[in-house]
């Protein structure tokens, strides 16, 4: 039996990765244009699922490095940020520790993401 990700979460992941052109300067481009942007990157996305080398045991992990990375967080700043202990998270972002609902709460909050991504469902 596998480890899967709540298709809620996926999608969410998939759309945010897919973009869109922002509201506050669509009205501002002409239609066709905009319809065209969409298109070309929507054509040049790779699924994230797709792009990680990772099994699916690993992906809280590789998340949270990856969220980390993203905010331009070290590990002892995203300590201090959450107040979990710079250790725990290095375990977590390696998988030798699971990351549970309290912690994911806690991270998602500092790195500005779902706490979803950070659990396997």
């Amino acid at each position: 039996m596998g480890v899967s990700i709540d298709a809620s979460v996926a999608d969410s992941i998939d759309a945010s990765v897919a973009g869109s052109i922002d509201a506050s300067i669509a009205g501002s481009i002409d239609a066709s244009v905009a319809d065209s942007i969409d298109a070309s990157i929507a054509a040049s996305t790779v699924p994230w699922r797709e792009a990680l080398n990772v099994s699916q045991q690993e992906l809280p992990g590789a998340f949270l490095a990856g969220a980390r990375f993203r905010e331009g967080m070290t590990q002892e700043q995203l300590a201090a940020a959450t107040g979990i202990p710079r250790r725990h998270i290095s375990e977590m972002e390696n998988n030798k520790r699971p990351i549970g609902k309290k912690n994911a709460r806690k991270l998602a909050e500092a790195l500005h993401v779902d706490p979803r991504v950070f659990l396997l469902v």
